[in-house]
């Protein structure tokens, strides 16, 4: 069954237009020149801002010119991941897709469903000539995904909507109306390297779950780099290590799922025996249930790359085993909300140049603050540099907004059942946009997506049928000015 056959038939052909355009973060020149076509071809008002951000502007449809004024909001970037069998180029390539009974997902990567769907429904409300609305304004953000530089570059004055739409969420049946700020911690040293004194292993992990290291955080996945740097640590009981590589993890916001080391030791089978009979056994066991299609091997190898000295590989290995990962505080004022998190996302060694990429999150600025200074403080510890930067609000919930309101009614009265109004651990852009339009009122909904930020992602049918749905019937019924 091709998408175009499946409904909401608008929304699927536009979101496979829209995944026919490479979009990267940060490289978003095509998707930006894609949707500002798309705008001047219905003849409406086309703005592309000073750092990329699209704005499209559609008149009320008649009998809705005394509503209050609506800014729908996506992101136009996406997470690139895809599994280490598959070749393909994001920059060059569109994603392929296919239908798997309820859900659409791609072939080996991620699908772009976040927020590509978000992005599809708002291109389908701009072409409509049947769907009643108040005054739009469709803002398209860019790099949502590694900086938020889209909301962040959002001058104010750009915007006139008195409620903002966002549709980024991953669960049909919330309504989301506060999300966690976040700052990235990036840790830096440079060591001298020299010839390897011993035999050579290699460590791989391969095979765990990843997704998002908001949305996700709190769900026990595995991580790749945490996972080598307990093997690393365990081998120091017994050897001198000299490491030579690490290559684990990608984007700050995606839970490793894959990473490689190459070591040094001065009996290699000693250390595979020892760290295989033990640990290996013990991490394949307590990950046994979530994570069923992990992988560890630990094997003899070559390379002729020189190694980091014992000494410094030593502090590299103590900080890895000593980096918080996971979940740092729940909410003691919101129920089973994550209120402060860090991912250890990216580990890269590689000719004694050492940097590994940290996504601290939280809903609590001073929480925020402790979880970063703490990655800090480990890693100055060992003579590292540590640099905070990409720091960004988080969003404040307003349950008794009129928006908030009008959406729950709606949704007991349409679904029969009351929708979950929640704040989430993920990074969205109304914080940031709020800071410059305080008197705006915001709300995030959007229709079920699985596995995002890992090749797993798959945007579920149905859903995508009840968000189109429940989303045309609150246009209807925004409230007079």
């Amino acid at each position: 069954m091709e998408l175009s056959n499946i409904e909401p038939q608008i929304i699927w052909k536009n979101f496979s237009k829209l995944n026919a355009v490479p979009r990267p973060s940060k490289k978003e020149e095509k998707v930006i020149a894609f949707i500002k076509e798309f705008g001047e071809s219905l003849g409406l008002e086309t703005i592309v801002d000073g750092v990329g951000n699209v704005i499209i502007k559609k008149p009320a449809t008649a009998g809705m010119e005394d509503r209050k004024s609506i800014v729908l909001q996506s992101h136009l970037d996406m997470v690139c991941q895809k599994n280490n069998d598959v070749t393909f180029d994001f920059e060059t390539e569109g994603i392929k897709m296919e239908i798997d009974g309820d859900w659409v997902k791609a072939k080996g990567t991620t699908l772009g469903a976040d927020n590509g769907l978000g992005v599809a429904t708002i291109m389908s409300i701009l072409e409509s000539s049947d769907i009643p609305h108040p005054d739009l304004e469709a803002l398209f953000t860019i790099d949502e995904e590694t900086g938020m530089t889209g909301a962040i570059g959002l001058q104010p004055g750009q915007l006139t909507g008195e409620i903002l739409l966002n549709l980024d969420t991953e669960e049909d049946d919330e309504i989301d109306i506060g999300c966690a700020g976040g700052i990235d911690v990036t840790v830096t040293q440079d060591y001298q390297t020299e010839a390897s004194k011993g035999q050579i292993v290699r460590i791989e992990v391969k095979g765990l779950q990843g997704g998002h290291s908001g949305m996700d955080i709190h769900k026990g996945f595995g991580n790749a780099n945490i996972i080598i740097g307990r093997l690393l640590y365990k081998g120091l009981a017994k050897e001198n290590i000299q490491l030579i590589s690490i290559d684990g993890g990608g984007l700050r916001n995606a839970i490793p799922r894959e990473g490689v080391a190459l070591v040094s030791v001065r009996n290699a089978q000693e250390f595979i025996e020892e760290v295989t009979s033990g640990l290996k056994k013990e991490i394949l066991e307590e990950f046994a249930t979530i994570e069923p299609h992990l992988q560890i091997n630990i094997e003899h190898s070559t390379t002729s790359e020189k190694a980091v000295s014992e000494a410094d590989s030593r502090k590299i290995i103590l900080v890895l085993k000593s980096l918080h990962n996971g979940v740092y505080r729940m909410s003691p004022d919101v129920k089973d909300l994550v209120e402060s998190s860090n991912n250890v996302a990216r580990v890269e060694l590689k000719g004694g140049n050492l940097k590994i990429l940290n996504l601290s999150r939280s809903s609590v600025d001073s929480s925020k603050d402790s979880v970063s200074e703490q990655l800090k403080s480990v890693s100055e510890l060992a003579g590292m540099n540590v640099e905070f930067s990409g720091s960004y609000p988080g969003w404040k919930p307003k349950p008794g907004s009129e928006i908030v309101q009008l959406m729950e009614k709606l949704y007991i009265d349409k679904f029969k059942e009351k929708p979950q109004v929640v704040a989430c651990h993920a990074g969205l852009e109304c914080g940031i946009i709020g800071a410059n339009y305080p008197a705006m009122e915001m709300v995030s909904f959007g229709p079920t997506i699985r596995g995002a930020h890992s090749p797993e992602e798959k945007a579920n049918i149905p859903s995508a049928q009840k968000f189109w749905s429940f989303l045309k019937d609150i246009l209807a019924n925004i409230p007079k000015k």
